[in-house]
């Protein structure tokens, strides 16, 4: 019996996909239990729509994160930060800092969590990667300085 998945199933296959399972396994387990539904026209018809509309959408996000990169590429954003003596910080600029001055300056929405790198401790000019999903990443400067 053919049926379409709605969930993961170990064993079968993976959500929204067209399997061909045993009669009894589909009618007794898959289908009381809301795991599946038969594979009417209408049924196969309505998850191809959901995964064209979920292919466009991924493309749709990729060419975003293309964009943030080629907007950051080579750019230096600015920090400013409380610091001591022989150009050491109070505290450190975190990835938090630095993804809101990428927003403040540039207008470009980067989550703290792309952020690559290890806390800044020390004023002056640190290379920073920024891995914005897609497997598209990018470098940019930034410079701290004394508040």
């Amino acid at each position: 019996m053919k049926i379409i998945l709605l969930q993961d199933i170990r064993g079968q296959g993976k959500k929204g996909e067209l399997i061909d399972a045993a009669e009894g396994y589909a009618r007794n387990y898959l289908l009381p239990r809301k795991l599946a539904v038969p594979a009417t026209a209408d049924a196969v018809n309505t998850m191809k729509l959901k995964d064209a509309a979920h292919r466009r959408e991924e493309a749709a996000n990729r060419a975003a994160a293309v964009a943030a990169a080629d907007t950051l590429r080579g750019k230096t954003v600015k920090v400013a930060a409380k610091g001591g003596a022989g150009g050491k910080l109070f505290g450190a600029v975190t990835g938090k800092e630095i993804a809101d001055a990428v927003a403040a300056q540039f207008g470009v929405a980067v989550a703290k969590q792309q952020i690559a790198a290890e806390p800044i401790k020390t004023f002056g000019t640190h290379t920073v990667r920024a891995k914005l999903g897609y497997e598209v990443s990018v470098e940019f400067s930034v410079e701290v300085a004394e508040e």
